[in-house]
């Protein structure tokens, strides 16, 4: 499993004009699973998002997490981070789980973001999105549970 953490101010998810979800401060998530990845792959990812410590305290330092600022989650399936790049010109998916394994792990992903207290909002699987976002800082950071 991959995930791509964004830090960020504001994001938003629409499908043909609608928005389907939007968040105000806390993280954007672009996520990413392929064929060998379980439940504990999802928990794994889950935790270490839930607790990155990616927010500046009082001190301006990065120490704290989404769950200590009250921050939100928009969760957005990408199966683009699994695309293959190193032969020709057109991206390889191969990598990518087929939609009927990768959208049951991912639901549970946000499951398990949302038991630990996190507000999560999430595009829709498998449709055309467009994603608009303020990242913060900029702060990214990528995720691999293997």
């Amino acid at each position: 499993m991959r995930v791509v953490v964004q830090r960020c101010k504001r994001a938003e998810v629409t499908v043909n004009g609608a928005s389907v979800g939007q968040i105000e401060q806390g993280l954007m998530l672009l996520v990413g699973i392929t064929h060998d990845d379980t439940e504990q792959d999802a928990k794994y990812v889950a935790d270490k998002v839930a607790g990155l410590r990616i927010f500046e305290d009082e001190t301006g330092k990065m120490n704290l997490s989404v769950l200590e600022t009250g921050g939100q989650i928009l969760s957005v399936s990408q199966f683009t981070l699994y695309g293959d790049c190193r032969k020709g010109k057109r991206p390889n998916f191969m990598s990518a789980a087929r939609p009927e394994i990768a959208q049951p792990l991912y639901d549970k992903f946000n499951e398990l973001l949302r038991a630990q207290g996190l507000q999560v909002e999430t595009g829709a699987f498998g449709e055309m999105m467009d994603v608009s976002f303020t990242n913060w800082g900029p702060v990214t950071l990528i995720i691999d549970s293997k």
